[in-house]
């Protein structure tokens, strides 16, 4: 066993009012410079929706993330090394402008300094790119509060199913929730292991992905092989730039500005170990559909006294254990299990997950005639849901409806014990054992999902930076090598040590 430990995210759907606030200050804070005014390490997208880039989930077009070759083996989808040695100079597999959108200004200057006439000056469009006039016929947030759905949401990858017919973009029988993205700095990340330069590297730290900028070369195949599509090209320097983590705040032991500035709270950080002697065998599980509890089996109990043992011989510090002890990551993820990754099948292990949407539960049961204080009444509405449980499980269980099904049973039951406690009302113990809750258990859900403070929702504990020189031993290991120095043959990312020293 060889813990590490990673500072992840898990963020609650139910509470995203799609703002953009977060958007906005990532933008502001990281990418608010010439080159990159069309790339957002933050997004917030409307499901369903096509996303950004355009269809950036259609893995058959774009060889995003891995697969596994006839005998089982992790192969990047982009190719192997020949073949992205074909492809150096002419990629056909990475996304235009167009998908992306062509970013404008506008003439600003022309309001004031038109000369006097009969009619109203305007500000007029300009491309970011050429400085020419331009045409807005795309964004990063065209679908919003699913605008153009009847013309758009139906090319979402994720409605291929025969189940796809039950989805009307009427109104009165549409359904939309908003979907925050940033990059997953994956445990077994696509993007590290494409690049031919060895820019892309993951830290051993805390598990951030990050780019060396002297060490890039604008080869782009960091961007093909992002099943995620969260790596862009500044195309003013010619070098790839991707979502941070906002690591500077991280050793600081400051959440990230995404986290900090969210209106609604939903964003939660925190620690968790994990074995990454498990983590090739975890992405190479053979079934998509098993992908979740593998990468939940790499997972480590910090409580546990031999893997606390084992985390300090790796050098996590103290205070790295106590905060992994009470990360509220660990809880939704691992201990109470009703965070949910964000596709798995591309088995980058993925390390932002989701609370799945809840629809409005109560509404169901009555429209189908039940009683909304009967559990087997109210269970059975989980599967009635305006929001297709289909579409959730195309989104985060690789398409097994049973496991969101049973995250949405859980919530519904917390839902209803809580309701009627606010009333005054004796708690229903028997819908929490149907779902394998105690009263504490859904006391402690209920505290966590709705009324979390400030220090609960973000344990992130400070750099230790008397360690960094420590570190510099572990700068070449690979996450999937063993302390021999055995490499398994899956052509896995290195992790080094950036200079910022030991969150």
């Amino acid at each position: 066993m060889r813990v590490l430990a990673q500072v992840a995210m898990v963020m609650n759907l139910d509470k995203c009012i799609g703002c953009h606030t977060c958007s906005v200050t990532c933008k502001q804070t990281w990418t608010n410079r010439p080159g990159v005014e069309y790339a957002w390490f933050n997004n917030v997208e409307t499901k369903p929706g096509v996303g950004y880039p355009r269809r950036y989930e259609d893995q058959e077009h774009w060889k995003g993330g891995w697969a596994l070759d006839g005998r089982g083996r992790l192969v990047l989808r982009s190719g192997g090394r020949a073949r992205r040695l074909l492809s150096l100079f002419a990629n056909p597999d990475l996304p235009s402008v167009e998908d992306y959108y062509e970013p404008v200004t506008y003439d600003y200057d022309h309001l004031v300094s038109a000369p006097a006439g009969p009619d109203l000056p305007v500000a007029r469009p300009r491309s970011l790119l050429t400085g020419r006039p331009a045409a807005v016929t795309w964004g990063a947030n065209w679908e919003d509060g699913l605008g153009g759905a009847p013309e758009h949401a139906g090319d979402d990858p994720n409605l291929s199913g025969s189940w796809a017919e039950k989805v009307r973009f009427e109104f009165e029988q549409t359904f939309l929730f908003h979907l925050p993205r940033l990059c997953e700095h994956c445990l077994n990340p696509a993007c590290v292991a494409a690049c031919p330069s060895g820019a892309l590297y993951k830290r051993v730290e805390d598990g951030i992905v990050l780019v060396d900028q002297d060490r890039c070369r604008g080869w782009r195949m960091c961007v093909t092989a992002c099943p995620y599509k969260k790596v862009y090209v500044n195309h003013a320097t010619g070098k790839a730039e991707k979502c941070t983590f906002c690591f500077p705040r991280v050793e600081a032991g400051r959440p990230t500005v995404c986290s900090e500035t969210c209106v609604g709270r939903l964003r939660y950080l925190g620690l968790l170990l994990y074995d990454a002697d498990r983590v090739a065998g975890a992405a190479a599980t053979p079934d998509a559909r098993d992908l979740l509890e593998a990468q939940r089996d790499v997972f480590l109990d910090p409580r546990d006294p031999e893997v606390a043992a084992a985390a300090r011989e790796s050098g996590i510090p103290e205070d790295w254990l106590d905060a992994a002890r009470r990360s509220p990551v660990h809880d939704l993820v691992v201990r109470h299990r009703i965070a949910l990754p964000l596709h798995p099948e591309y088995r980058t292990l993925p390390m932002v997950w989701y609370v799945p949407p809840l629809s409005p539960v109560l509404d169901a049961v009555t429209g189908a005639g039940g009683d909304q204080d009967d559990p087997d009444h109210v269970f059975a509405a989980v599967t009635r849901l305006r929001i297709p449980l289909e579409y959730l499980a195309e989104l985060f269980t690789a398409g097994d409806t049973d496991v969101v099904a049973g995250v949405l049973m859980k919530l519904t039951a917390l839902r209803s014990y809580m309701r009627r406690r606010a009333l005054g009302e004796p708690g229903d113990d028997a819908a929490l054992k149907a779902v394998r809750l105690t009263p504490g258990d859904a006391e402690e859900l209920h505290r966590l999902l709705a009324v979390a403070k400030y220090a609960d929702r973000y344990v992130v504990p400070a750099a230790h930076r008397e360690d960094a020189a420590a570190l510099g031993a572990l700068e070449n290991r690979c996450p999937v090598e063993s302390p021999a120095g055995r490499r398994v043959p899956l052509g896995m990312p290195t992790l080094r040590r950036s200079g910022g020293g030991r969150p």
